[in-house]
């Protein structure tokens, strides 16, 4: 019996059907059969903090709605489980839609001043903060030109991420309407038409690192009206009608972003605002890699000892050179290693690390290599100058003149920055010592911020990985890589600044009577090897070979677990 209710509910308030006012009463009086813990009344653009449960629905109610709204939009966020939002108990996907930020759009008959709609969990009992926002006649309607969706009118904004950028989508929106009239035609032509539409995408960064449930409730309130998302958030896109509704930005693993769409009505000089939605670029259910295990053991170590290294460069890299060629080599290839490997073969993360880390000391070690053979300044000083022109063309391209449009093509920007990157080596061509002491302090600072990265988010990380993503990802083009600069950020900028210029000064009070460069070391070595097989008054001649010492250390190992043996009988001494 009471299904036979429900279902003649859900038939009287089926979409384009009019229904007269009573038949709301008639439903909530049905939902008084309920306990009382199942019902929760809203007041009208207050939010209200709930808790869902999965076994369990729940009735809303909104009641005294003002005559000039025309329409409402209901949202429901939680921190990442999916909620229910529904107009009848039992849904359908004209009526009901369901993620971690739901929303629904009620259109109000004549003399209609109240609301009911029912939602729950569909995973797991979790809270939820809801709000009811209103609209008049002369307001767009976010979503009212849906063709792709189930949803008649559909306000959500949608997120798709992966490891490179997250894509947001929403539905076109169409011009406001008075309650009880037929809607515009979603056409591009006549006067009533929503070509003078315009979509404004808001952009709002949560705190650093922080997961907090309440911290999003709170920002979710600063994304959601029209004065307050203008006021905190970062406007990233401008789209006119008869654009594509789907944008893309780079995607920050762990970092709590809410997006939000306003749609202008440039005629009526009128706006509404769609559903926000929100995204941490990663997953809290997964067993592996989830928002709380991101940093792994082996990129911590990795990171860790290459920021021990860079610290010493920073400080000691053109004294000890071949420690710093070694080190150097190892950034250039490892970093190429990295991209061929990703691009070309599916393999675990940690194994592609380890493949990494050998290639990178391959690669050190074969700079070290051609510097003792040849002793050759001028190629050592280009594979380190490229090194240091790669860091300050990220750099360049982390500034907004990365989101310039003409970088968008792939094109335009790989070779504007192959050719800054190459700039530097040609321009410090004729001042090696310069070039290497300042690459030392730039490198080895920086990867002192990377190291700190695997325990302090910094967004200074993305000077290179953004680079690094544009290489692995054929789509990276048309994201926008705005990042959040927050108080980690400004303590480590200053950190990475002292460093850099207390190394750089060091580096050249410390050098400023030595050699430009060491002299060549094969040459060095060929010489003294001849000096010492000549010179019998050298101390260094009677030092046996190589060889033969390490037999004589073998051989004093071997005694240390050799049983000593008995002395025998011995005679006394006779006086």
């Amino acid at each position: 019996m009471q299904k036979q209710r429900e279902r003649y509910c859900q038939d009287m308030f089926l979409p384009g059907v009019k229904a007269a006012p009573f038949l709301l009463l008639l439903r909530f009086a049905l939902s008084q059969f309920q306990s009382p813990s199942d019902r929760i009344e809203f007041k009208l653009g207050r939010f209200q903090e709930i808790a869902l449960f999965a076994n369990r629905t729940f009735d809303a109610f909104l009641w005294n709605i003002p005559e000039d709204v025309a329409f409402i939009i209901i949202q429901v966020h939680t921190k990442y489980v999916h909620a229910l939002l529904s107009f009848y108990k039992i849904p359908t996907g004209r009526t009901s839609t369901s993620g971690q930020d739901p929303g629904l759009l009620f259109s109000l008959k004549p003399e209609e001043n109240a609301s009911m709609w029912h939602l729950r969990s569909l995973t797991e009992n979790t809270s939820a903060t809801s709000v009811i926002l209103p609209y008049k006649k002369r307001d767009p309607v976010p979503g009212g030109c849906s063709l792709e969706s189930n949803l008649t009118v559909d306000t959500n904004v949608y997120l798709q991420y992966n490891l490179y950028e997250a894509t947001i989508s929403f539905a076109p929106a169409n011009i406001g309407y008075a309650r009880g009239t037929v809607p515009p035609s979603c056409d591009y032509v006549g006067e009533e038409s929503r070509s003078r539409l315009r979509y404004d995408v808001y952009q709002y960064f949560l705190p650093e690192t922080d997961l907090n449930e309440k911290v999003l409730f709170v920002a979710l309130q600063n994304m959601a009206e029209i004065p307050h998302v203008e006021a905190n958030g970062i406007q990233v896109f401008s789209l006119g009608a008869q654009d594509e509704a789907s944008v893309a930005v780079s995607s920050i693993a762990g970092q709590g972003v809410i997006y939000n769409v306003i749609v202008k009505d440039l005629e009526m000089n009128t706006s509404a605002a769609y559903t926000p939605a929100h995204t941490y670029g990663c997953s809290f259910t997964d067993k592996l890699d989830n928002c709380y295990t991101l940093k792994r053991t082996s990129t911590k170590i990795f990171f860790v000892s290459a920021g021990l290294v860079g610290l010493f460069v920073c400080f000691f890299g053109h004294r000890y050179l071949k420690i710093e060629l070694f080190f150097m080599g190892f950034i250039f290839l490892g970093f190429l290693a990295f991209i061929l490997i990703v691009r070309l073969l599916v393999l675990d993360y940690d194994v592609v690390l380890g493949l990494v880390a050998v290639t990178g000391c391959f690669g050190g070690s074969l700079l070290v290599i051609c510097w003792w053979r040849s002793g050759s300044v001028v190629f050592c000083m280009m594979v380190i100058g490229l090194v240091l022109g790669f860091l300050l063309s990220s750099l360049i391209f982390f500034t907004p003149l990365g989101n310039i449009k003409v970088f968008n093509n792939d094109t335009v920007f790989w070779v504007t920055f192959t050719s800054v990157t190459l700039l530097v080596p040609l321009i410090f061509f004729s001042c090696p010592r310069p070039l290497n002491i300042m690459t030392c302090g730039v490198i080895g600072s920086y990867t002192v911020i990377l190291a700190v990265h695997n325990f302090v988010y910094t967004s200074l990380a993305y000077i290179t990985l953004n680079i690094l993503k544009r290489a692995l990802n054929e789509n990276f083009n048309n994201a926008y890589t705005d990042v959040p600069f927050q108080m980690n950020d400004y303590v480590l900028i200053s950190i990475w600044v002292v460093l850099l210029v207390s190394g750089i000064v060091f580096q050249f009070h410390r050098e400023k009577d030595q050699p430009i460069f060491p002299s060549n070391p094969y040459q060095t070595w060929k010489r003294d090897r001849e000096r010492r097989q000549t010179n019998v008054l050298d101390p260094s001649h009677h030092i046996p070979p190589i060889k033969d010492r390490m037999k004589s250390v073998l051989t004093d190992v071997k005694q240390l677990f050799m049983k000593q043996q008995p002395a025998g009988e011995q005679t006394p001494l006779l006086l």
